[in-house]
């Protein structure tokens, strides 16, 4: 609806006067107004003013109004307002209109072409800028200050690096080298480039700085990890006296201490921007809503955020953020609940946020409900929201509604989504439905990566299938992401928990750069299947080239020696985890030195070490300690005080009962058995049957003891019988072996 009063004042001067009060819309609608009801003719200045107005409201349907009534007019354009117009197109997001004005053109200055380079830099078009700053360099115009201000833009964008040192060469060779637009341009792209010394050095020869270079600075060193020294620089603008830092630069500052943790130097900055006035300011007040929740603040990041003068749904979305990534899943839905009390529209971000409070089966409850919060907004068909429910589900161990998600979105799904389920079937032991969902991925329009094959991979080991395995192995081939160090990883500890070590070696072998995890990858399965000598010979040969043992190494290099008895070695392995390297053990390689001491019969010096260690020994360990005492002359002492302390854990274990009963029977103790016996008869304890499986055909078969519940029990009993009967007819006697 248009809101202009017709004036007394004549339709030139009315729109001019409107346009110079920054009344952008009303004049726009006077234009509007006259052309429909009056259709008059306008002066030349009154078309410029009309243009800017249109390049500041961005309205592209009055600007081709605007044009068309000036190319209807006798009025002919000249080059001012014809760069004018290329701008308003250009802010009016059109570049095939502006590329038309500037094509219709007789005369073209470097005005008309920094335009069309602004415009297609702004909209999205970085290539077809750059394109254009090549014809006008062939053309014979030079650029300036604002040309170069542009193109170093569109080239930052488009990320080409060494088109970016051309232009820095080119700017130094220009009379415009030592201007601020090109030198602040050329600080931010060499900070977007990850290029913080070129970067630095630019900074560095600007003699007379603005508050744009070090914003540009000191938020290059804190996007590209240089925290300390976002900091350092912040202090030495301060003591140059005359800069008032800007919301920007407290953002980045802020991000800099919460990377850091610098709670005080937080605090601090906090107080000099509202010193400065910036307290009420939206983008300060996000930042501090960040800053604090990193320190754990949460009470004051509430504060921050409630200072907000009109916090927008950024400044919501940020607020939740604090607390969601806190893991306070319900302060974080009370404040979703206020933006939807007071109408504002929550945007991807604002699920995504919240998603990322469950993380747990006991916030599965305020996931769902976030869930349907999507459905009920329209949300739960945008994919990025729909990935976030995936991980959420997930992590809360509700499989079922995982699936549902993503076959709502099977047809939208993106790379991302197809990788969350498969890792979510892997981490719920969904192995086939893993493979029956990579092969409909197949058939998409998403082609798996590296992060695919290393799901499917690690499903593999799981089932130990050395067949299918294989096949994921060629198909990483046949894709070149066989080339990458986290597949090569993948296959390295896919066939050494299928028993296949010599192809383990090879992959490894064939890595171009082998990391911590190849190594600890080869010596884990070196270690697991009793090659206790190749593992240990391989941890030398690692730590010689310079690589660092992390946990995984240690526990596979302590492992060896627990194999192959190496007592001594594994004593010193276990203190030089701390001393040399600063990794503290932890239960992991407790129990391996419990399993380590057993094995070697040193039954006491592992009691002794289990009451040293400062780890609450648990059923596991005990059980170590249990089977050891069976294999090392019948220790019934210990044996019965590990059978004790298991019990203490599990007053139902079968195992313990039945292995302490052997160890009795073992010494003779023909009493103590059949006591435990009774007691285990009294107490209504059974053995757990055991178990066993096959893969055939490229499906898993799995036998329980005294299994009815196989497909084809009757064919499997009948074999048995069979076979009992040829057993004895080969006069062989089970009970004498």
């Amino acid at each position: 609806m248009h809101t202009y009063v017709r004036s007394e004042l004549p339709a030139d001067s009315c729109i001019s006067l409107m346009c110079k009060q920054q009344h952008y819309k009303e004049a726009l609608e006077a234009f509007d107004f006259h052309l429909k009801n009056l259709n008059i003719h306008f002066e030349p200045s009154t078309y410029t003013s009309l243009v800017l107005a249109c390049a500041n409201f961005r309205s592209l349907e009055y600007a081709k109004k605007i044009h068309n009534h000036i190319l209807k007019s006798s009025y002919q354009p000249n080059i001012v307002l014809q760069n004018h117009m290329i701008n308003m197109y250009g802010k009016c997001g059109s570049m095939k209109d502006a590329r038309n004005v500037f094509d219709t053109m007789q005369l073209r200055n470097v005005v008309s072409w920094t335009s069309m380079i602004s415009g297609y830099s702004q909209n999205g078009q970085e290539n077809d800028a750059i394109v254009m700053y090549i014809q006008m360099a062939r053309s014979g115009q030079f650029p300036d200050q604002l040309t170069f201000g542009s193109i170093i833009k569109a080239c930052c964008i488009a990320g080409d690096v060494e088109l970016g040192r051309q232009l820095h060469a080119h700017v130094n060779k220009s009379w415009f080298g030592h201007h601020l637009i090109p030198q602040n341009a050329l600080i931010s792209m060499y900070t977007n480039f990850g290029q913080i010394a070129h970067a630095s050095n630019v900074f560095t020869m600007i003699s007379t700085k603005d508050l744009i270079s070090w914003g540009s600075m000191i938020t290059g060193y804190t996007q590209q990890g240089y925290r300390i020294e976002a900091l350092y620089l912040f202090r030495d603008m301060l003591r140059q006296g005359f800069y008032q830092p800007n919301e920007f630069i407290f953002g980045s500052v802020f991000s800099a201490c919460s990377n850091l943790l610098q709670v005080e130097y937080g605090k601090q900055v906090h107080g000099m921007c509202v010193k400065f006035g910036l307290r009420r300011n939206v983008f300060v007040g996000c930042s501090l809503c960040d800053m604090y929740a990193k320190f754990g603040f949460l009470p004051a990041a509430k504060m921050a955020f409630c200072q907000i003068k009109s916090p927008d749904i950024v400044s919501w979305n940020a607020i939740i953020a604090a607390f969601a990534d806190s893991g306070d899943a319900n302060e974080a839905i009370d404040f979703f609940r206020q933006v939807m009390h007071m109408g504002l529209i929550p945007d991807s971000v604002t699920f995504i946020s919240l998603l990322c409070a469950c993380e747990s089966p006991t916030t599965l409850n305020q996931g769902m409900q976030i869930h349907s919060y999507a459905v009920k907004i329209g949300f739960n068909k945008e994919v990025t929201v729909c990935n976030s429910l995936l991980t959420m589900y997930t992590k809360c161990s509700n499989l079922h509604d995982a699936l549902n998600v993503f076959r709502d979105i099977s047809g939208n799904a993106n790379l991302v989504s197809w990788n969350a389920i498969l890792s979510a079937c892997f981490q719920h032991k969904q192995e086939g439905e893993t493979f029956v969902l990579f092969k409909q991925m197949l058939f998409s329009e998403n082609k798996p990566d590296s992060i695919t094959i290393t799901t499917l991979l690690g499903t593999c080991a799981e089932l130990t299938s050395l067949g299918v395995g294989n096949q994921v192995h060629c198909f990483s081939i046949k894709s070149g992401l066989v080339l990458d160090v986290s597949v090569c990883n993948g296959l390295i500890d896919m066939y050494a928990k299928c028993g296949s070590l010599k192809q383990a070696r090879d992959v490894f072998d064939s890595t171009q750069n082998p990391d911590i995890v190849s190594w600890s990858s080869l010596i884990v399965g070196y270690a697991q299947f009793g090659l206790g000598h190749e593992a240990l010979n391989l941890f030398s040969i690692m730590t010689n080239l310079g690589f660092r043992p992390n946990e995984v190494t240690y526990l596979g290099a302590l492992s060896a020696c627990s194999h192959i008895g190496l007592v001594d070695e594994g004593w010193c392995l276990y203190k030089s985890m701390e001393t040399e390297h600063g990794i503290p053990p932890t239960r992991e390689h407790f129990s391996c030195m419990v399993d380590l001491l057993a094995r070697a019969g040193c039954l006491r010096e592992a009691e002794t070490f289990i009451q040293k260690s400062g780890f609450d020994p648990d059923i596991t360990t005990w059980k170590t300690i249990l089977a050891a005492c069976k294999t090392h002359n019948n220790n019934v002492d210990i044996a019965e005080r590990a059978a004790e302390n298991i019990l203490k854990l599990d007053s139902s274990n079968s195992a313990a009962m039945v292995m302490l009963s052997n160890i009795h029977a073992s010494a003779g103790n023909w009493e103590d058995v059949a006591k435990l016996r009774n007691l285990m008869k009294q107490m209504g304890i059974q053995k757990v049957p055991g178990q066993s499986w096959i893969e055939v055909k490229d499906k898993i078969h799995v036998f329980f003891s005294e299994d009815s519940s196989h497909p084809q029990r009757s064919n499997i009993y009948t074999m048995l019988e069979d076979l009992w009967l040829q057993i004895l007819d080969d006069g062989y006697d089970p009970c004498q072996h």
